[in-house]
């Protein structure tokens, strides 16, 4: 089964894609794209939704696990994510590719066994059962990576 995981967000958005044969997880690509914080939201959302379409064209997943949105004290940035998540699921849901969520707590929990895991023992925990050379970078890289894991590992769909 190959599972998109996403990070996402507006100036940034974390995504990874893994493989899952039986038992055996392993990494096929993984990266972070960026948007201009200069350029207006509307012009984000179209670089949002044109990268996702390329990712899932490009890797063909099965699935795109991706992270629930959570609320923070900044009222103006959840709403800039919530819609950004809006054009994720809109180029997944175009692609026929179906959707799975998972909040932080769940993605921390079954990543690294502690739901309030630091993001320095997610990224080691992800380099350890991807076996990757290295943590990837940035943060939000290595969350999607998790994400995905979750996945692989609970198969959980919207």
């Amino acid at each position: 089964m190959r599972i998109l995981g996403i990070d996402p967000g507006v100036g940034r958005v974390g995504w990874g894609v893994v493989e899952k044969n039986g038992p055996k997880v392993s990494a096929i690509a993984y990266d972070c794209f960026e948007t201009v914080s200069s350029l207006d939201l509307a012009k984000r959302l179209v670089l949002i939704y044109t990268e996702m379409n390329r990712l899932l064209t490009t890797y063909q997943p099965e699935v795109l696990a991706i992270e629930e949105l959570f609320f923070n004290k900044n009222v103006k940035t959840a709403f800039a994510v919530g819609q950004a998540r809006g054009v994720i699921f809109l180029a997944a849901q175009q692609s026929e590719v179906p959707l799975a969520i998972y909040t932080p707590t769940v993605v921390k929990s079954t990543v690294t066994g502690y739901g309030k895991a630091e993001k320095k023992q997610v990224g080691e925990m992800v380099k350890l059962q991807l076996h990757l050379p290295k943590i990837p970078t940035p943060d939000d890289t290595a969350d999607a990576l998790a994400i995905a894991l979750t996945h692989a590992f609970t198969k959980k769909y919207v």
